[in-house]
């Protein structure tokens, strides 16, 4: 998590996110998000386009005695490499 997470701040050093929603159920917490940024930095292997990218996602934790011991994450990638130009658009 922490790579994946230095990686796309190089890559995009102005990045905010905004939690959307989150809801607690038994031993799991989800959050929707939402987050924006400029694409400053290589990506991926994609050299910078200096494009402004929004990227929408799922956080899921398990919590067991106080500390998180399985996570699930999805971010919407397409979505991300359509804005910078790297795959056509499907709609």
């Amino acid at each position: 998590m922490k790579q994946s997470h230095t990686l796309t701040n190089k890559a995009f050093p102005d990045m905010q996110a905004k939690l959307e929603d989150m809801v607690a159920e038994g031993d799991k917490i989800a959050c929707r998000w939402t987050a924006t940024g400029t694409h400053k930095g290589e990506f991926m292997g994609i050299p910078t386009t200096n494009k402004q990218v929004t990227v929408t996602g799922i956080h899921i934790d398990r919590i067991a005695d106080g500390k998180i011991v399985e996570t699930w994450n999805y971010s919407d990638m397409m979505e991300v490499m359509q804005q910078l130009g790297m795959k056509p658009r499907t709609r």
